[in-house]
């Protein structure tokens, strides 16, 4: 599990300066990232070092990334915003 420091970090690696990102990235870390399991968050963490342009494209479905470990947070961000939506 990531420490507070690190959380925070965190936290502040979700606002990318797109509105639709920060829509998608910042309440799911708000309220998901301390359940996510230790690999789940690794898998957050590393979604952090993508290009704001890969996950925009992610985040409204219109591809998939190449890397099935993406794939998986992806889909988790995606689903729980969904849910949120509704």
């Amino acid at each position: 599990m990531v420490s507070e420091n690190e959380f925070k970090r965190i936290c502040w690696a979700c606002r990318r300066g797109m509105l639709e990102l920060d829509l998608v990235m910042e309440p799911f870390v708000q309220k998901r990232f301390r359940d996510l399991d230790e690999e789940d968050q690794q898998r957050f963490i590393k979604l952090l070092e993508c290009e704001d342009t890969e996950l925009f494209s992610w985040f409204l479905g219109r591809v998939e990334p190449e890397d099935p470990e993406l794939v998986k947070i992806v889909r988790m961000i995606n689903a729980y915003a969904k849910a949120s939506a509704s």
